[in-house]
Order: C-alpha cells, then structure tokens, then sequence
C-alpha cells in the first residue's frame, strides 16, 4: 500500500498554525489525537528553550486551546497533554475515515504527515481538506516499508529515538555525539546500528513495489475531490 507524503496549510486561527507561524524556531509534533467534540492530544514542542517556553505560554493563551498540561520540560523540548476546540486536521482526516499516522510536525503554520492508504480513500480525504479550508500538496509518494520487519528491535528503538530527539531534521536537532550521550552509548557505536538500519531500509524501499500506482500522477487524481457531471 503506498505512502503520500503530504503538506497541508493550517488556517490561521488555529492553535498550532498560529503558534507555529509566531514561533518558527519551534518544531511541534503532534504525537497522538483525537477529535470528537473537543480535540485531545499529546505534543512535542522542541527548539531553542527560550523559544520552547514562549511557544507554550503561546499556546496556552491561545482562544482554541482549553487545557494544557506540561508532561515533560527538559533541555528544549516539551511533552504537553492539549485539548483545542479547533482539532480541524483531524476532523477531516476523521470524516475521510483516514487515520493519522504520528507524528504530525508543524513548522511555520505547515503540517507534514505521511498517511498510507488506499486509492479509495483519496477522494475522500480530498473532499474532507477541501470542506475543512485545508489547502494541501502532495511533496512525496513512496511504497510502504514494514521497517518492523527489516531491522532488529536494536536498531528500531534507536532509530526511532534518533528521529524523536530531531537527528534527522534540517538542520538537525540533535548531533550525533549528544545522541549517543543522551542515550548511553558510544557514538562509534551508535553511529554503526543507524548507519546499518539506515541501509537496510533504503534496500526495502529499493526492493518493494508502488502496490497498484503506476506514477505519481495516478496517485494525485485520487486526491482531486469528484466533481458532479454537468452534462
């Protein structure tokens, strides 16, 4: 089953789209959400401190958002629990039947997010961001990777906490040596297990198939929302 790639403009108002738009120094992830008639979710805020904890009392003073609670504060990055009246991405992705995949990262009023789904769901989806205000583009599509099934737990956790703590951002977040004393590791040693995971996930992406899209324009009509016929 493919993966698309997908920016989306957050409407100004929102909570995340304006703080990030204010904030642009801060990375917010949204790491898991969920939208009934108030949106609840966890995040992770990461940046410059100083810029971190502007951001939050942004966020908190923010007319959509009616709680916040800092889990985690430590060296520039933040975990918060939030509840916002205006979860707008998620409700469309919700009303597309669409699940999001975490994390969601938001930088400068933007939203990343890579989704694996069938070609039925597209339109869909494409009606869902069009009804919700939500301009969008598609930056990447990809053939999904089980990368549980081509890399060691070792090399699965370190890659993960690699990418949580921003290794992999432009710019990075994180270098490699504070990476590997964040994690109690040498950094020979930790450069070796993600320089192995990394291989093997390019050779799975390499070796797997487009699972039915024949091109990357095949994949976008689906996104374009149905038009009624006028004949």
């Amino acid at each position: 089953m493919p993966r698309a790639h997908l920016r989306v403009d957050l409407p100004v108002g929102t909570w995340v789209a304006d703080v990030s738009t204010t904030h642009p120094d801060v990375t917010i992830r949204v790491l898991a959400v969920f939208a009934a008639e108030t949106g609840v979710g966890l995040a992770r805020f990461s940046g410059p401190p100083a810029a971190v904890a502007a951001a939050l009392a942004a966020t908190r003073a923010a007319p959509g958002v009616t709680a916040l609670d800092v889990l985690d504060d430590h060296d520039g990055a933040a975990v918060v629990r939030f509840e916002t009246t205006t979860p707008v991405l998620a409700r469309a992705a919700q009303a597309a039947a669409v699940p999001l995949e975490p994390p969601v990262t938001v930088v400068d009023g933007r939203a990343d997010l890579v989704l694996t789904l069938p070609h039925e769901r597209l339109s869909a989806l494409g009606r869902a961001f069009e009804e919700a205000g939500l301009s969008f583009e598609l930056t990447a599509l990809s053939p999904a990777v089980d990368e549980e099934s081509v890399l060691t737990d070792r090399q699965h956790r370190l890659l993960a906490a690699a990418a949580d703590r921003g290794y992999y951002d432009t710019p990075r977040g994180t270098s490699l040596t504070a990476l590997a004393a964040d994690l109690g590791l040498a950094k020979s040693s930790l450069s070796e297990t993600l320089h192995r995971a990394e291989g093997r996930l390019v050779a799975a992406y390499l070796d797997s198939e487009s699972d039915g899209f024949d091109s990357e324009s095949d994949f976008t009509a689906g996104l374009a929302p149905e038009r009624p016929d006028d004949s």
